[in-house]
């Protein structure tokens, strides 16, 4: 899997949601580090899974307006 290169900002923004998740979910307090490794292990492990389902979901709704587009120059065409 690529490596995933999130901005420092972007990766602090998703450690504090970790943090808040275990806290408010399960009742336990992670450090930072801790937030930060696991999110890491999430991005190695399951990454690939969601972006493969972004990219299907995009191909789908790609094909989708294709599918419309070609419906439209139909609509154009004159009678002969």
């Amino acid at each position: 899997m690529i490596d995933v290169d999130l901005s420092r900002e972007q990766k602090e923004q998703l450690v504090a949601k970790l943090k808040r998740y275990f806290e408010d979910e399960l009742d336990q307090d992670i450090g930072g580090f801790e937030a930060e490794f696991l999110l890491d292990f999430i991005g190695k492990e399951l990454g690939a899974f969601y972006y493969n389902k972004g990219v299907s979901d995009a191909q789908l709704a790609v094909a989708s307006k294709y599918s419309e587009l070609t419906d439209l120059f139909f609509e154009l065409e004159q009678t002969l």
